[in-house]
C-alpha cells in the first residue's frame, strides 16, 4: 500500500506526519489525557518501551516545553522525563534516554538517580510484542509484558502515582485487572478513538498507586501468582476461568477522545491544496534508528537492486 493510499485509509497516520509526531500512537496518549487529566501536577515521568518516541514527544510537548517557555520558570524546576528502551531513538527536547531492560531493577536505579533520589509521578508504557494474530497467545504475552513493567513500576513509582499501559483484551482480562488492583485503587480500561475498533488493543489507566502494606518489590512475582490462582501459590493454573459468581469482576471500560472526531477505521479523502496542485504525501517524521527488522530491510533493498548477497559462514 502506497503512502497516499495509507493517508486516505488511516487519518491518524496522516495527521501524525502533518503535526510532527513520530507515530500515530501519539494521539492515543493525547486522548487518554483528555479523559483522565494525566499530566496534572506531574514533575517526574518515565516512558517505558519508548522507541521510536511518539509518547515521549507528547510528554515533552505537554510537560517540558510549557515549563521551559514559562516566563516565571526557575532553574531546577523543569519536569524530568526519562525514556527507556532496549533500542536507541533520536533525541527529543527535555527527554533523558536510558537504554535498558524494564525488567531489571538496575534500570530502576538509573532512573531514580536521574530523579535525584525521588520517585516518578507517572509511568507510561505503549510497548507490545510482535503479534502473531492468535489472540489468546497475544493477550497472554502482552499481559506478561505489563507484569514485567510492574517490576520497574514497583521500584520507581511514588505512592499516589499513575501507570498507563497497553493491554490486549481477551478471556483473561479480568485476571490482569485483579492483579493491577492490588497496587492501584482505581483501574480503568480505556479505548482511545485513535485505536482501531478492529484491534483488541486498549489501555489500562491505573491511578493512585498504593501497594499492599509491607510490600517488597522483590516479592512481586509471588504476590501476582497468589492472585492468579484459586487456591493460593501451590496451584499455578494462572487464568481467570476460576472466577465465578460473586468473584467475577466487572471492569470499568471507557471510550476516550471526541466521539464525533476522526474515526480510525474510516477512509478520508486527501485534503485539497489551495493552489490546485496534487496533495503530496509526507515522509514519516522519524524512522527508527536501529529497528529489529533492519537486517530484513537491507536484504530487501539488496534484492530489489539485483544484488545477490552471500553471507560469510
Amino acid at each position: 500500500m502506497g503512502k497516499a493510499s495509507r493517508d486516505k485509509r488511516d487519518i491518524y497516520y496522516r495527521k501524525a506526519k502533518e503535526e510532527g509526531w513520530r507515530a500515530r500512537s501519539a494521539f492515543k496518549l493525547l486522548q487518554i489525557d483528555e479523559e483522565f487529566n494525566l499530566f496534572q501536577g506531574v514533575k517526574r515521568v518515565v516512558d517505558l518501551c519508548a522507541a521510536p518516541g511518539s509518547w515521549s514527544q507528547v510528554l515533552s510537548r505537554k510537560l517540558y516545553l510549557p515549563a521551559k517557555l514559562s516566563p516565571d520558570k526557575r532553574d531546577g524546576d523543569l519536569p524530568l522525563i526519562v525514556a527507556i528502551d532496549l533500542q536507541p531513538m533520536a533525541p527529543i527536547d527535555g527527554v533523558i534516554q536510558v537504554q535498558g531492560d524494564i525488567t531489571n531493577a538496575r534500570t530502576a536505579e538509573v532512573v531514580i538517580r536521574h530523579f535525584d533520589g525521588c520517585k516518578a509521578d507517572l509511568v507510561v508504557c505503549d510497548g507490545a510484542p510482535d503479534v502473531t494474530g492468535l489472540h489468546d497467545m497475544d493477550e497472554f504475552v502482552q499481559s506478561q509484558l505489563i507484569l514485567a513493567g510492574l517490576t520497574i513500576v514497583a521500584h520507581i513509582l511514588g505512592e499516589g502515582g499513575k501507570f498507563i499501559a497497553k493491554i490486549f483484551r481477551g478471556k483473561d482480562t479480568s485476571l490482569l485487572y485483579c492483579q493491577l488492583k492490588l497496587f492501584f485503587s482505581v483501574v480503568t480500561f480505556a479505548k482511545p478513538k485513535s485505536s482501531r475498533n478492529s484491534s483488541i488493543e486498549a489501555f489500562a489507566v491505573c491511578e493512585n498507586y498504593s501497594p499492599p502494606e509491607g510490600f517488597n518489590p522483590n516479592d512481586l512475582h509471588r504476590l501476582l501468582e497468589k492472585v492468579g490462582t484459586p487456591s493460593g501459590e501451590d496451584d499455578l493454573d494462572c487464568n481467570s476461568g476460576w472466577l465465578e459468581g460473586p468473584n467475577k469482576v466487572y471492569i470499568p471500560f471507557l471510550a476516550c477522545g471526541d466521539l464525533s472526531g476522526f474515526d480510525s477505521d474510516r477512509s478520508y479523502p486527501l485534503p485539497t491544496v489551495a493552489d490546485g496542485t496534487t496533495y503530496q504525501s509526507l515522509d514519516p517524521v522519524q524512522p527508527p534508528i536501529a529497528p529489529p527488522y533492519k537486517r530484513a530491510l537491507e536484504m530487501k533493498k539488496a534484492s530489489s537492486h539485483g544484488i545477490r548477497e552471500v553471507d560469510n559462514i
